[in-house]
Formats: structure tokens, C-alpha cells, sequence
């Protein structure tokens, strides 16, 4: 463990420890789970939130994942940092993108985002009211940084019927909602439905997943949990494909999701940061979607990574050579225009970055977006082009105890290798890894996380929409078909420190009822 100016960095194995710390009530596959840090099916998830922990350790990333506070001064974890200009927004955007393609998905960059978000809406709040929502927070967000902690985000409900609002909604529980006020603090009921890494936290955020009305102001409620409060019960699933010999990453890396279930817990008012006040919903909600699609950027770019390494891998092992082989040269060069395309997008959202009224830093909304919406989209065709490189056997060969079967193993070894160079063993791993990241369960998991993370696609389209300049670009072929092509008019060329012709941060058209639903 590291000690840095007052507070302390843990490493992977301290963060495991802290684990053990706490004793929250967790399911998984319809068992009471012990130990979190120890339960060989959410171990997976535990070693992928540690690169976090370790990277941090490392003195070449310490320019990425350490930052200096703003408000403390003191040095914290990149993924605890609030963002003050935009060169702190390009390092979290690489630094997530350097801990998912060590680990495939990090889950850590969840908690940024969310406080991020909340620093930014407890400040309009407390500017517009006098009230203290952005003084507490301050003084948990100090606490968190700290102690080095990880936060899960439990902000999308159970949502019920769907066609209606939270206050209508026959089964109140199916969202989070204060049930009691006291001068103690708040109690809450009701169900969050995916919870990123939710059995391995250390606290949740509990945040409202969309806009409130007044008559939904019960349900605007954003305060922090430990993970072990009473009345809280989280059922999870497994993360990754733990002791599936198949699975040559997913055994090692992977991400539980979870159902936490609130049943009259009680939160202290030190720990509440929204209880009712509706009217600032909408600014939460886009804030951390804003953050969060920046976030998701950075990390399918990682994944990214791992698709193209092993379909050059993939392609050596059986053989061939890319730069003799025109279409297997041409498929590698889509992929990579793939992943690079939308992170060009998430490096323009740091490079355009917006300073909030608050002065912390976020990203530019439109660019931001439209990144998220790519890889949203084109998570399928990546892929399919790493199949294509990678040959059929990445889902033909047989499992790994073949490998060891006396009657097989010999045979498999000589009639199943590639190039004399490299051994069978090598190939069938490189097979076996290229199939466990895009072709079983953990392939469509990533597909499904990178569609609707952050939202769904139609969410970035509606964003898009409403943020993009459009009555600017109309203003232009206006003014070159009203007074000749040859003027320039009066505006002047765009500044580079925004999208060019955006007139301001927020947008010039009310939100369509917001719903981030957040995911990894």
C-alpha cells in the first residue's frame, strides 16, 4: 500500500483484504455467499477490479491512474478523481482503456463517473438553494478517496410497467423510494436491477435512473450504502465463467452483475445527497450518462485491444500471414478503423471538453455520444471480424481435457497444429481465448453490456439530437445561398475549446425524459 499525501492507494491484494472488512448479504446461484473476496464465483470480478488497485501501484502508469484532488489537494486514484480541466478527462479516457484491456472490463470507471456527476448536481443545488447537499457530499467524497474506495452505482430500478412513471407504478418497490424522514436521515425500499460488480463493492450509490416529477419526488433520492447495510440483499450472478476450463479469460477476469434489493434500509442524512428535490433529476441523470459514455469509450476500446492481439495471434497460428493475405489484411484494418473511430471520438469529448458551472470538467456531450453510439452498434461487427480472421476452430476444437486424454491427446497434437513453429498447445489457446472473449457466454455479455451500457442507443441518438448544432448548420447553407458563397459573415471561425457551433453546454432543447440505465 501506498501512502500519498495524507490518504493511502491500495493494491489489489489490499483491496481484497478491505473486502473482508464488511459482511453484506449476497446470493449467488441460490447460495448465501460467506466471503466476497473468497467465493471462487465472484473471484473473477474481485482479480478485475484489482488492476485498478495494482495499476495504480505501478510508477510508469502514475501519470494515468493517480491524480491530484482539486478540493483536498491530496493524490487519489484516477477512478475517485474529480475532473478539473480537460487533460484529466483524455487520461481517465486512456486509463480506462488501460485497465480493460488488461482485464476485459474494469468496473471501477463506474465510480468516477457517478461522482462526477453527483459533484455536479449537488452544486447547482446548493448554489440555487443555500442548502449544505454539496458540503456533505464534498465531505464523503474526502472519506472515499481517502480510505481508496470502490463504489458500485445502483441506478437502474426494477421499473415495473414501463409505459408508466415511478409515483404510478402498482408495485412501488419496483423503483427505490424513500419510505421514512426522520432527523436521523432517510430509510429506502424498493429494487435496483443491474448493479455493476454489486457483491464486491465496498458502498453503493444509490441514484435515480430518469427524470422525477413532483409527484415522483419520493423516488429522487441519491445517497450512498454500505455494502453490508441492514436490510440490503444483493443476488448476483457469477462473474465470468469461473473453473470452466474453456474459459482462458473469463476463468481469470470477469464482472457479477446484480439485483440489490433495499428493504426499509436505513441511511443517515451524512450520507444523503438528493431526498426528494425532483427539480434536479434531469442534471444528474445526463451528467453521469455524459460521464459514463465517455467511460465505456475507453474501456470497449480496451476490449478492443484484446480482439485484435488475438486475431493476429489467431492468424499466425494457423498459418498465415497478414501481410501476405489481401483480405485478412483488409478485415485487421476494419477492426482497427472500428475501435480507433470511436475512441477518436472519446479523445475529441476530452480534447472539446466543457468546464460545468461548478468548475469541475466533463465531456463534450455531442462527441461523446456519438463515440458511445458507435461502439454500441458496431460491437457486433467487431466480432464477426475477429471470426473471420480467426477461422472456425476458435468454436470447433475440442475442450481442453482432450488435450490430456492418453487415447486423443497425441493424436490431437499432431493432425490439429499449424505452423511448425508453433506448438499445438500455443494454438489452441490462442482459440480458446479469441472463443471465450466473442463467441460463448462472455462474447454475447459483452455484446448485450456494450448496447445498452449507459443507455440504450436510442438514448445517444436523442442526446445527439438535442446537443448538435443543427440550427447552426442550417443558419450556414441559409447565409451561402442568401448572400453568395464568397462571405464569410460575421461570426468568425469556431472555437476549438467546443463543438463547433455549439452554443453551450446544456443544449438548446428540453430532455426527452432522461433514462441512463447504467451498465458497464
Amino acid at each position: 500500500m501506498l501512502m500519498k499525501a495524507g490518504g493511502r492507494i491500495m493494491s489489489a491484494a489490499d483491496y481484497e483484504a478491505s473486502l473482508r472488512e464488511y459482511n453484506p448479504t449476497v446470493y449467488v446461484d441460490g447460495d448465501l455467499v460467506e466471503s466476497v473476496a473468497d467465493d471462487p464465483r465472484l473471484k473473477p470480478g474481485v482479480r478485475a477490479v484489482g488492476v485498478t488497485y495494482d495499476f495504480a501501484q505501478k510508477p510508469e502508469y502514475g501519470g494515468l491512474m493517480l491524480a491530484e484532488q482539486g478540493t483536498s489537494g491530496k493524490t487519489v486514484n484516477r477512478m475517485l478523481h474529480i475532473n478539473r480541466h480537460s487533460e484529466d478527462l483524455l487520461s481517465k479516457l486512456e486509463a480506462v482503456r488501460l485497465v480493460c484491456r488488461e482485464s476485459g472490463c474494469a468496473q471501477r470507471y463506474l465510480t468516477h463517473d457517478a461522482l462526477n456527476a453527483i459533484y455536479q448536481a449537488t452544486w447547482q443545488m446548493s448554489e440555487d438553494t443555500g442548502g449544505e447537499q454539496h458540503e456533505r457530499f464534498l465531505s464523503y467524497l474526502h472519506r472515499i478517496q481517502d480510505e481508496d474506495l470502490t463504489l458500485g452505482v445502483a441506478m437502474t430500478d426494477g421499473k415495473g410497467d414501463r409505459s408508466k412513471r415511478p409515483g404510478d407504478q402498482a408495485v412501488r418497490d419496483s423503483y427505490v423510494h424513500i419510505t421514512k424522514r426522520s432527523a436521523e436521515g432517510v430509510v429506502i425500499s424498493g429494487v435496483k436491477a443491474i448493479v455493476t460488480g454489486g457483491p464486491y463493492m465496498h458502498e453503493l450509490l444509490v441514484m435515480p435512473c430518469r427524470t422525477m416529477r413532483k409527484e415522483d419526488a419520493d423516488f429522487a433520492i441519491c445517497c450512498a450504502v454500505p455494502i453490508d447495510a441492514k436490510g440490503l440483499t444483493i443476488i448476483s450472478r457469477p462473474a465470468g465463467r469461473p473453473g470452466e476450463a474453456e474459459a482462458e479469460f473469463s476463468s481469470k477476469y470477469g464482472q457479477s452483475v446484480a439485483v440489490c434489493h433495499f428493504d426499509q434500509v436505513f441511511v443517515p442524512w451524512d450520507q444523503v445527497f438528493f431526498a426528494g428535490e425532483h427539480e434536479y433529476t434531469e442534471h444528474l441523470v445526463t451528467s453521469y450518462a455524459n460521464h459514463h459514455r465517455h467511460s465505456c469509450i475507453g474501456a470497449r476500446a480496451g476490449f478492443g485491444d484484446l480482439l485484435i492481439g488475438a486475431g493476429a495471434l489467431m492468424t499466425e497460428a494457423n498459418g498465415l500471414d497478414m501481410e501476405t493475405v489481401p483480405h485478412l489484411r483488409d478485415s485487421m484494418a476494419e477492426l482497427i478503423k472500428l475501435v480507433e473511430g470511436f475512441f477518436a471520438c472519446g479523445v475529441a469529448a476530452s480534447v472539446y471538453g466543457i468546464q460545468d458551472p461548478c468548475g469541475s470538467w466533463m465531456p463534450e456531450p455531442v462527441f461523446s455520444n456519438v463515440g458511445k453510439l458507435l461502439l454500441a452498434t458496431q460491437i457486433y461487427d467487431m466480432h464477426r471480424i475477429a471470426h473471420e480472421v480467426s477461422g472456425g476452430l476458435i468454436v470447433a476444437l475440442p475442450g481442453p481435457d482432450e488435450d490430456h486424454n492418453p487415447a486423443t491427446s497425441g493424436d490431437l497434437a499432431t493432425l490439429m497444429a499449424g505452423r511448425a513453429d508453433i506448438p499445438y498447445e500455443q494454438r489452441a489457446q490462442v482459440a480458446r481465448f479469441m472463443g471465450d472473449i466473442s463467441a460463448s457466454s462472455t462474447g454475447g455479455w459483452y455484446s448485450v453490456i456494450s448496447l445498452h451500457g449507459g443507455g440504450s442507443p436510442q438514448a445517444m441518438k436523442r442526446e445527439i439530437f438535442r446537443r448538435y448544432p443543427i440550427e447552426e448548420r442550417r443558419a450556414l447553407v441559409e447565409r451561402l445561398l442568401d448572400r453568395g458563397v464568397a462571405e464569410t459573415g460575421s461570426s468568425g471561425a469556431p472555437s476549438r475549446q467546443k463543438q463547433p457551433g455549439q452554443c453551450c453546454a446544456t443544449g438548446c432543447q428540453p430532455p426527452a425524459e432522461p433514462d441512463s440505465s447504467e451498465d458497464a
